[in-house]
């Protein structure tokens, strides 16, 4: 193994592990007793599933823009994985990368809509991991 291959395995299992912790950090808070930050949750959720498809993108040696948009990580992707026709849901996390986060131009999320951002993540993880798995990646 070249040094160029552990260095790209580094980066995919450092990508993961941020990923893993955001979506740790969206399921720890729905266990708060008040005063829920739904729409801090949903973000973390977001940042999970960009984080996991940066990761497959980062294995694959597929460059990517700066973004937060779910879509066109899928359609990255999707170069070199048909697994990303079950993830199209996944793109309604795109909103939660940046209206979730500054005044003005946030907006309100439910306890429902967290769940599904938490859902959503929680698939893009599994499935990246499963095709990471099926191509070999420890």
């Amino acid at each position: 193994m070249s040094v160029s291959d552990r260095e790209m395995i580094a980066s995919v299992k450092k990508w993961l592990v941020y990923a893993d912790e955001d979506i740790r950090l969206a399921r720890h808070g729905l266990t708060l007793s008040s005063s829920v930050p739904y729409r801090l949750l949903a973000y973390h959720a977001q940042q999970c599933a960009e984080k996991c498809l940066k990761a497959y993108l980062v294995y694959r040696c597929i460059d990517f823009p700066y973004t937060h948009n779910i879509s066109m990580l899928l359609e990255l992707c999707s170069r070199d994985a048909s697994w990303t026709v079950g993830l199209m849901d996944a793109e309604e996390l795109t909103s939660y990368a940046i209206t979730t986060r500054y005044p003005g131009i946030d907006e309100d999320v439910s306890r429902e809509e967290t769940l599904r951002a938490i859902q959503l993540a929680s698939l893009v993880m599994k499935t990246v991991t499963d095709a990471l798995a099926k191509e070999d990646f420890k």
